[in-house]
């Protein structure tokens, strides 16, 4: 299935946000801190990773996307990279046994050929395995930027019509990573910051934002109510007026 732009329909505004997006920021602070290393933040993300995900699932939400490693990101200290692909490794390995048994579906999305050809490799088991998991789809973006996606999915519009010189945004929507998933009700990003940092710029058009200081590892069920609970007080217009949406409801 693929969902229409926000900007072409207007979508239904479920009470409980069924698609949440979440910059997962704040890790290596949360260490500095507290005197340790930044190893240690990345850990027990993993860890708020997972209470995510059971959180979600209580809530009744439907999709839940996490931006694990930009693009940009490969410009970090190569220690520090190098550690982040075998904490993606070892959660792989852990997890996904778990994820398949409580029905959840996982995607990664993102350029992953500058990946090890084994985390490649366990990656493409990994979405196999859960493919037909209905409960929670979690989408993992790894080395994926918003930029970088909107030109992949141009190159393969334009491949998939040649000769065609004139394209809609429907046209081009079918080709993004995400195209299998409405665009999300609510972006969260968590560690002070108050910027996109180039995720999901074609699907945030009109998403709610909420920005928390609170770092990644300590955000639990609690922040997560905390942002439904400010979603849920906006007024989502999609360019209507505040009467048409109130003759709407």
């Amino acid at each position: 299935m693929i969902y229409k732009s926000s900007t072409t329909a207007v979508p239904e505004v479920p009470k409980v946000p069924r698609h949440v997006a979440i910059i997962m920021d704040g890790n290596g602070r949360w260490a500095t801190k507290r005197l340790l290393p930044r190893v240690a933040g990345h850990v027990k993300g993993v860890e708020a990773v997972r209470g995510c995900v059971e959180a979600c699932v209580e809530r009744g939400i439907e999709y839940l996307t996490l931006f694990a490693f930009s693009s940009e990101n490969w410009r970090r200290p190569q220690e520090e990279v190098s550690l982040l692909m075998r904490l993606f490794v070892t959660a792989l390995e852990r997890e996904v046994s778990k994820m398949h048994a409580n029905d959840i579906c996982l995607k990664v999305v993102g350029d992953l050929s500058r990946f090890d050809p084994k985390l490649q490799d366990m990656i493409a088991n990994a979405m196999r395995k859960t493919a037909n998991n209905t409960r929670l789809t979690l989408t993992v973006c790894a080395n994926y930027g918003g930029r970088w996606d909107i030109m992949q999915a141009t190159a393969k519009m334009v491949a998939a019509n040649p000769g065609l010189t004139e394209f809609t945004e429907e046209m081009l929507a079918e080709h993004l990573a995400m195209a299998y998933a409405p665009e999300p009700d609510l972006f969260i990003r968590t560690g002070g910051e108050e910027r996109i940092s180039n995720f999901l710029l074609w699907q945030l058009a009109y998403s709610e934002l909420h920005f928390t200081d609170t770092f990644w590892p300590d955000f639990d069920s609690q922040s997560l109510d905390a942002a439904i609970a400010s979603y849920q007080s906006r007024e989502r217009r999609f360019g209507r007026t505040g009467d048409q949406v109130a003759k709407k409801s």
